[in-house]
């Protein structure tokens, strides 16, 4: 079961919300199980379609997290105008097998919709997820 604070939740709505049209992107840091940091990010291809987190960003990114002993609890992105389900691009490009992978569907912004996947070896299994 993917769990994340509602604050932590409420920030990576906002920025799907603030990259829309385009897809937004990010990680949420991990200890022991546990988030503690999100990460919003840049979508280097600025498309509605595809995400890229750019790479820099990412890398001091993946710095602080080292620094801090986190791992990656999930990697983030939005749909702009289809459901929170991993497409192919998004399944091929899993290569982080103890991660999760949450999408926001923004397709009714009013309501999005967030989902959470493990996907090994292209194979997807949806987690529950939990707002605390």
């Amino acid at each position: 079961m993917m769990q994340l604070q509602q604050d932590m939740y409420d920030e990576i709505v906002a920025h799907g919300l603030a990259a829309f049209p385009d897809e937004c992107c990010g990680f949420v840091a991990g200890k022991d199980g546990e988030p503690v940091k999100v990460f919003p990010m840049k979508n280097a291809d600025a498309s509605p379609s595809t995400y890229r987190m750019e790479p820099r960003e990412q890398l001091q990114v993946q710095n602080e997290m080292d620094e801090n002993g986190w791992d990656i609890y999930a990697i983030f992105h939005s749909h702009t105008h289809s459901e929170a389900y991993p497409s192919e691009t998004d399944r091929n490009q899993a290569f982080y097998p103890d991660s999760y992978y949450a999408l926001l569907s923004l397709e009714d912004r009013e309501n999005p919709v967030f989902r959470a996947f493990r996907i090994v070896l292209g194979e997807i299994t949806e987690e529950e997820v939990k707002i605390v």
